[in-house]
């Protein structure tokens, strides 16, 4: 008799403090939105192609990649990875590795245009855009109101 009065009072309590109730979000948006941007260049004449046009639509692809990635270092930063080497108290080898790894979403060109022998590809991100777009994918909310029954 003894043992089952813990759990019955257990039970008793458990039942009492759940409650029937109906949640409402509203989602939370931040104080301000930076824009950042970012400029790509690619060389026109080290393009792997004998044609002028093909070149340029090449270094075209390579700026704006290169643009992007500068993107992605801003937002995301780099991973950095050394090793050095040292024998008889001399440098024997000095190796450094940069690695940049991430999505960026919402990003537009702003300009892009062939400069003497370079092509330029600029972008920008504006994280109002990307609030927004984070906004139909993942919906981070706070509690607006609760009604209970």
């Amino acid at each position: 008799m003894r043992l089952w009065m813990p759990i019955l009072a257990l039970m008793l309590l458990a039942g009492c403090t759940t409650r029937d109730r109906y949640v409402q979000w509203e989602p939370v948006p931040p104080q301000s939105f930076p824009k950042i941007t970012a400029v790509g260049y690619a060389p026109l004449a080290s393009q792997p192609s004998k044609n002028a046009s093909e070149r340029v639509l090449m270094a075209m692809q390579a700026s704006k990649i290169a643009a992007y990635r500068e993107l992605a270092e801003q937002v995301y930063g780099q991973q950095l990875n050394a090793e050095s080497k040292v024998g008889d108290w001399m440098l024997k080898s000095d190796n450094v590795k940069v690695s940049v790894s991430g999505v960026i979403r919402g990003a537009r060109v702003v300009r892009s245009y062939p400069a003497g022998d370079n092509y330029v590809t600029e972008l920008e991100l504006d994280f109002a855009n990307v609030w927004q777009l984070y906004q139909q994918q993942n919906r981070p909310q706070r509690v607006k109101e609760i009604t209970y029954f």
